[in-house]
């Protein structure tokens, strides 16, 4: 078992270099992981079980998402919600930006602008699809690493994650083909937008503020979807894991 331990925490290593390198270190450091993924016969056969039939260009056209409300659009990663196609679809977007089919800086811009930096957006990106990565691959080796103290798998977090992505996301869509004013849609998004916000940087007290005022907002108006109470859920799960 300690070569499989060996193996997952070099792994493990490299998702961390990645994550708290210079931005202008990503590209190598991302070819590191792959070469780690390749080089560890357990990680090896892991990605290779996983990618296996996986249809990566349909799974990323429902991850990569893109609203147009027609005045800006706004561009989301949702991380599929099985452990299983996570992993591909990381993987295999990974495989996109070390062969240059996906631009790494072109998909920070469009997908986690943030503040507008890079800085900014490559934190983001690393809090969300290399943290989930790290997660997905300690909880698929949690029993040969019981023993090890260290490092506390946390899946359940990244899962609550990704499935609130995927309800604001909802969220906004509806309102957007709501019957509202334009401004009336805009304020409804620019609530939701920073509420998503807020929880990838998981500012609890503004997640509060923002649903109330997102609540406020559906009364109001009386566009109430069948998604809310879900997403009102999601959130009252994930703040109990923060």
């Amino acid at each position: 078992m300690a070569d499989v331990k060996e193996q997952i925490f070099s792994f493990v290593d490299k998702c961390e270099e990645l994550k708290s390198c210079k931005f202008i270190m990503a590209t190598t450091k991302i070819k590191d992981i792959l070469k780690c993924i390749v080089n560890c016969p357990e990680l090896y056969r892991l990605f290779e079980a996983v990618t296996k039939d996986f249809d990566y260009p349909e799974v990323k056209s429902q991850c990569l998402v893109t609203y147009d409300d027609g005045v800006l659009p706004q561009n989301f990663v949702v991380l599929p919600k099985t452990l299983g196609q996570r992993l591909a679809f990381i993987f295999c977007l990974l495989v996109e930006f070390d062969k240059g089919a996906i631009n790494f800086n072109d998909f920070l811009r469009r997908y986690f602008p943030e503040d507008g930096s890079y800085f900014a957006s490559y934190r983001a990106f690393c809090d969300l699809v290399i943290k989930s990565l790290q997660d997905c691959v300690l909880q698929v080796f949690k029993e040969q690493l019981a023993e090890y103290d260290n490092y506390e798998p946390n899946v359940q977090t990244a899962e609550l994650i990704s499935a609130l992505d995927l309800a604001i996301a909802q969220e906004i869509e509806f309102v957007a083909n709501y019957a509202l004013g334009q401004a009336d849609k805009e304020n409804g998004i620019k609530i939701l937008t920073a509420l998503a916000g807020a929880v990838k940087e998981k500012k609890e007290e503004l997640i509060d503020a923002l649903i109330c005022g997102y609540n406020y907002f559906a009364l109001h108006f009386g566009c109430v979807s069948d998604g809310i109470t879900e997403l009102i859920q999601l959130l009252e799960a994930y703040e109990k894991n923060l």
